[in-house]
């Protein structure tokens, strides 16, 4: 004879397994992602001008090979890719937590004027400060000239200033008499224009080593990372990134409206300010170090809702490991395509963007 809990548990107990079976198979979906980075980083490795072989990576990985292979492994191709993964993940995060946290699907640092905001403060460093050095090279890429940032926190603090203004000034607007999600685009466009405009005035009064510095920083290029700044941009995703873990059911409630999580105990000013000043941190870091990538904190969230839909719990991953993806994949493609050299990781990015982006705003952003 049937128990009464028997029939109550039976159905639950079928829901809960068919969640579970679906869980498992976005968590066996996610490590073949892993793994196909892991596979783009090998190729990324071995492919260039320099070609290496398997035997040859390998042994460089565990320190076995000396000379030349030594050199171009540790010294040029590792920073770049790791450095891609790092910001790609940076940015994903940044505009994931951007969407949810305005409600508005064309959210992310690139369209609200926070990457220009960077770019402007972080040019304000390096003519004033003198954060920028021009330095010959033969290792990188076609260019004579090799410009990276001497004083990096000096040129970060500046970039994270530049970002937060612009930050400040969207969540402003964006209390001010409920403005709609196409306003506050339009405010980052507005944000933008002023921000570049400030760079173009700031490089009228620069020298011309400072131009150029400025000029080529603005390009987005992965390839200027050391390892110094690799470790303060990763340890800045990670903290972003789990402060964001921890408050995944505060941005699922945000995501169905703002009175639905008030209604539930969710102090939603406090959440979005918080909220925006860590996506804007990550954002400013990562123009900082690489200059402008447009459009991948827009690109990888969309990408990444696709797969597994708008729950954070597995948004927030997902989208971490597409942006790390899609960035590898660009720098990898422009330093393939330009065999003496590198294409500017920026230009990519906004060719795969672009296209997205007038997709959202004519067709996917009123659904």
């Amino acid at each position: 004879m049937i128990a009464e809990h028997d029939i109550n548990v039976g159905p639950q107990t079928g829901l809960v397994a068919s969640y579970k079976g679906i869980l498992r198979k976005k968590a066996l979906f996610f490590f073949a992602l892993l793994a196909l980075l892991v596979i783009l980083a090998g190729y990324a490795i071995a492919a260039g001008t320099y070609d290496l072989s398997t035997l040859k990576v390998i042994r460089a990985l565990l320190g076995y090979e000396e000379g030349a292979a030594g050199i171009v492994i540790w010294n040029i191709r590792m920073p770049r890719i790791v450095a891609a993964i790092v910001a790609g993940w940076g940015l994903a995060i940044s505009g994931v937590a951007m969407q949810c946290l305005l409600r508005n699907p064309l959210g992310s640092p690139f369209t609200l004027g926070i990457s220009h905001g960077a770019a402007f403060g972080a040019a304000l460093a390096i003519v004033v400060l003198g954060g920028g050095v021009a330095q010959s090279s033969v290792l990188r890429t076609t260019a004579s000239t090799l410009v990276f940032v001497e004083d990096v926190f000096s040129v970060t603090f500046f970039a994270f200033l530049g970002a937060m203004a612009a930050t400040l000034v969207i969540l402003a607007l964006s209390r001010m008499k409920r403005l709609s999600p196409g306003s506050i685009i339009l405010a980052g466009v507005a944000l933008s224009s002023l921000f570049v405009s400030g760079t173009i005035l700031i490089q009228y009064f620069a020298t011309e080593v400072e131009i150029a510095t400025i000029v080529f920083w603005t390009f987005g290029d992965v390839s200027r990372s050391s390892w110094q700044e690799i470790g303060v941009m990763t340890a800045a995703s990670a903290v972003v990134t789990v402060y964001f873990v921890l408050n995944r059911w505060k941005l699922n409630a945000l995501s169905s409206g703002e009175d639905v999580a008030k209604g539930i105990g969710v102090d939603v000013e406090k959440v979005r300010l918080w909220g925006m000043l860590m996506a804007a941190l990550v954002a400013a870091l990562v123009t900082a170090f690489h200059g402008v990538i447009a459009f991948l904190g827009l690109l990888a969230p969309h990408i990444a809702r696709r797969m597994v839909g708008a729950d954070h719990r597995l948004l927030i991953p997902f989208a971490s490991i597409v942006g790390a993806l899609l960035l590898l994949l660009a720098d990898t493609a422009g330093r393939i395509l330009i065999g003496s050299g590198t294409l500017p990781v920026g230009v990519l990015t906004s060719f795969m963007g672009a296209p997205l982006f007038l997709y959202l705003l004519t067709r996917g952003y009123g659904k």
